[in-house]
């Protein structure tokens, strides 16, 4: 059976409807960078998606070709993650969405290097005849974070987020997003395919013990 990092790794992927404190370790990601209104038709976030599944089943699929990856075990492609910001905002601000920046992801199994990733966009763009170059390596700490599984329309978000943030004050945290550390979301439900009050979302914040 194929291992699957949702089934694998529940801390990080199936929180509870609930917050709760999780320290998140280093992990490598396939990345796409950009800006602008995710629902807009065309949209940046719309090409990075496409993007990112293309070197992510170009890896997933190497076991069938000549480049065989040291290490390789049969898995499920990870979810689709997303880290946003909006400049001069802690947080985000949903009404004003064509202000979003965002770094979309989908994490890499620790069996592929850097020379597998090299590899991948070369053989994508050589297969689909398509330019892959704003994919990028990135490996990233998140730290410590407050989770928690949003159940409903992304734009109602904000109800979930005012529940992790009283949950962390409770817990002695506070905030702690910056220029490095980012609104996060995962997204375990396709959007196309699944009506908007039942998409599950882990919405994460990094934060930090308060000083007393």
């Amino acid at each position: 059976m194929a291992f699957d990092y949702k089934k694998e790794y529940k801390e990080f992927y199936m929180p509870k409807n609930k917050p709760g404190i999780v320290d998140v370790p280093p992990m490598n990601y396939l990345a796409v960078r950009g800006s602008g209104n995710p629902n807009e038709e065309g949209s940046e976030y719309k090409q990075s998606i496409g993007l990112l599944y293309g070197i992510a089943f170009t890896i997933k699929m190497s076991k069938k070709g000549t480049h065989q990856i040291e290490g390789y075990f049969d898995y499920v492609v990870p979810p689709l993650e997303g880290f946003w910001w909006q400049d001069g905002v802690k947080g985000i601000d949903y009404a004003h969405k064509e202000d979003f920046r965002f770094i979309s992801v989908i994490r890499l199994p620790d069996f592929v290097t850097k020379e597998d990733f090299t590899w991948a966009v070369g053989e994508a763009e050589n297969k689909k005849k398509t330019d892959f170059s704003k994919v990028e390596w990135l490996t990233y700490h998140e730290g410590v974070c407050v989770q928690c599984m949003h159940i409903g329309a992304y734009d109602d978000e904000p109800k979930t987020v005012r529940l992790m943030h009283d949950y962390m004050e409770e817990q002695g945290y506070e905030l702690d997003i910056t220029d490095s550390r980012y609104h996060h979301e995962i997204y375990l439900s396709d959007a196309r395919k699944v009506a908007s009050e039942r998409l599950k979302t882990v919405v994460r914040h990094p934060v930090r013990k308060k000083v007393q």
